[in-house]
């Protein structure tokens, strides 16, 4: 068995706080990306809002059109079975 040393618990030492640190960068370059992420789906989700606040819109000015245009048609149909001088 091999006998342990000042300079092979350095050594083990050494690449534990290595692999560590390797560990700690890709954590923040994960958390970046993920911050990212974040905004991306905020603002998406900010889009889909006023997406939809713009077919309510829409809903409501084809409803109000809709209306006018069965009035319309009811006045027609009227005016057909009143007398013309």
């Amino acid at each position: 068995m091999a006998e342990i040393t000042s300079e092979l618990m350095y050594e083990l030492w050494n690449r534990v706080h290595t692999d560590t640190g390797g560990l700690k960068e890709g954590q923040r370059h994960v958390r970046a990306e993920l911050n990212a992420l974040r905004g991306t789906v905020v603002s998406i989700r900010q889009d889909l809002h006023h997406i939809y606040g713009a077919l309510d819109r829409h809903e409501l000015r084809l409803a109000r059109i809709e209306n006018r245009l069965e009035l319309r048609e009811i006045s027609q149909a009227q005016s057909r079975f009143e007398p013309h001088p």
